[in-house]
């Protein structure tokens, strides 16, 4: 196979100030990141203000979620790597190679809706093995379910995402995240309540309840909010479809020319970004037995404590659980707002890190990455203050108005106090979020994904399972040291391997040996080049 000559010259500098270039790429990403988290967040309240007043419905869509997260999270972490291979030829200034990786995002996202099935029906068993009422078993099921049918539109939307930020053209996602942010909320509206419309004092309750009436939709409840969901899912992943085989993106980039899969590529994803899956997936599942097991489990153990008779105590458990779940999930919904813009803003170091390095200037890279953790330590530190000095208020939008004023105290209070455990990481999950961020863009998968796994399972699960047990009374804070230890060790971990420098030598387009053949290659005489070929071999300075 010949390598087509380089008819583009590689790109040398920014026209732009560091800053304005970071804002330019990280404000898109961060708002298209933040849209989806808003999105999640309105799920969450509005399924709260479901009557009768029941915080089991918060429970219930946030393990629902969770659930179908875990599914998807390891192809998700996976197709992270392609905003790595798209950025990293822009800067070398072959942008047309990106496009077979665009296409190989869907599909793999079409393939793995498929495998998806069987495990979509399991979903019973699997909450049922978790000690959950029957209750919440029969509505979390409800809302996992229907979001794994939508799972081709969740995973191809994420993961063609990362080509336009690759380009450097977020707003593109952006555009398509705000409206699909848009369609979500409002039929949320619509379905959860049905004919009897959302609570008397949210905006516009009239119009909804008679548009609902019109239309015969009936009160659906958290199953709704799920098909509002997948709904919004497939808005965002249309807008940027349309623009990807545009006549305009075909001209430039050659987008319409790599549409058959390509195993080639479809390697080079997963050579690349299994390190990423696995981190991804394996932090899903962690989070996901903290939050669906560990929380209920030290809420059910602090009230055993209780002297009680042995029916009330009973009860007393029970109602324990669904608090401490609740709460967890209460706070957590903050946590992604502080997070998620982070995110955003680490979707854009990936993407400068790797046109840098594509160049060939780790000095430059480097200088990207720093900047991006200051701007990201500063808001997510900001964030941290506002969990302490407003957690009482904050709480309480998630507290039903007609939940009887006992449980409601003891909600107020568990969930309060993860609020100030949360701000005590806050600028260490920052440090995290940008350092892996920035390893990610010159190639650096393997080292974070094994420190990640083994950080999760020792802090996570053996040190909030050992909390269970032998400190009882902490309930659910027991678990929550846990998870705070985990993401201080990872932020530590994270920035001692990007100042060690070995990212700078990795060489993950083999540049010398394309530049080499380049000259003697003739011609093109392909539609689309070949992937890279130097990763047959691993990562070069991967230690």
């Amino acid at each position: 196979m010949t390598t087509p000559r380089e008819t583009n010259p590689p790109l040398r500098a920014a026209t732009h100030s560091p800053v304005t270039e970071m804002l330019m790429i990280a404000a898109p990403s961060v708002v298209t990141m933040t849209s989806y988290t808003v999105m999640q967040f309105c799920d969450g309240l509005m399924v709260s203000q479901i009557t009768p007043a029941d915080p089991v419905y918060v429970s219930a869509q946030g393990n629902g979620g969770m659930a179908v997260w875990l599914a998807l999270s390891g192809v998700m972490g996976a197709l992270g790597v392609v905003n790595t291979f798209v950025s990293q030829n822009l800067g070398a200034g072959r942008p047309e190679r990106g496009a077979a990786y665009g296409w190989s995002v869907l599909w793999i996202a079409l393939a793995w809706s498929f495998v998806l099935v069987p495990y979509g029906l399991l979903l019973p068993a699997l909450f049922r093995l978790m000690g959950h009422p029957a209750h919440l078993v029969q509505l979390e099921t409800q809302y996992a379910q229907i979001n794994v049918m939508g799972a081709f539109f969740i995973l191809a939307a994420r993961g063609i995402a990362h080509y336009f930020y690759g380009l450097h053209r977020p707003s593109v996602v952006m555009i398509s995240a705000l409206l699909a942010n848009v369609v979500n909320v409002s039929l949320n509206a619509i379905l959860i309540y049905g004919p009897d419309g959302p609570p008397s004092w949210t905006p516009l309750h009239e119009q909804i309840a008679a548009l609902s009436a019109w239309l015969g939709v009936p009160a659906m409840g958290v199953a709704g909010a799920a098909y509002a969901t997948i709904t919004g899912a497939a808005v965002e992943l249309i807008i940027p479809i349309a623009m990807f085989v545009s006549p305009r993106m075909n001209a430039r980039f050659r987008t319409r020319a790599a549409w058959r899969p390509s195993a080639p590529h479809i390697r080079d994803i997963v050579r690349v970004g299994w390190p990423a899956g696995v981190m991804f997936v394996n932090e899903m599942i962690c989070w996901g037995f903290l939050m669906a097991f560990m929380l209920p489990a030290g809420g059910a153990a602090k009230a055993r404590l209780l002297d009680l008779p042995p029916e009330q105590l009973e009860a007393a458990v029970e109602q324990a659980k669904t608090t401490a779940n609740t709460a967890g999930w209460i706070a957590l919904r903050y946590m992604h707002l502080s997070f998620m813009p982070a995110v955003g803003m680490s979707i854009a170091v990936t993407a400068m890190v790797g046109k840098c390095m594509g160049m060939r200037r780790p000095d430059l890279a480097a200088k990207r990455a720093w900047l991006g953790m200051v701007m990201t330590v500063g808001y997510m530190g900001c964030c941290a203050l506002g969990f302490v000095l407003f957690r009482e208020s904050l709480v309480r939008l998630f507290i039903p108005r007609e939940l009887d004023a006992a449980h409601s105290l003891e909600l107020l209070h568990v969930a309060t106090t993860v609020m100030v455990a949360a701000a005590i990481f806050q600028v260490f999950d920052a440090v995290a979020i940008t350092t892996s961020a920035a390893l990610r863009g010159a190639g650096d998968t393997v080292w974070p994904g094994v420190v990640t796994v083994v950080a999760s399972w020792t802090c996570i699960v053996v040190v909030g399972l050992g909390l269970l047990r032998l400190a009882p009374q902490l309930g659910s804070i027991g678990p929550w040291i846990g998870a705070s230890s985990y993401i201080i060790v990872l932020g530590i971990a994270f920035l001692s391997r990007f100042m060690a420098g070995r990212w700078r030598s990795i060489d993950l387009l083999g540049s010398a040996a394309g530049d080499a053949a380049a000259g003697a290659a003739g011609p093109p005489n392909e539609a689309f080049p070949a992937p890279t070929e130097a990763l047959a071999g691993g990562l070069p300075g991967e230690a």
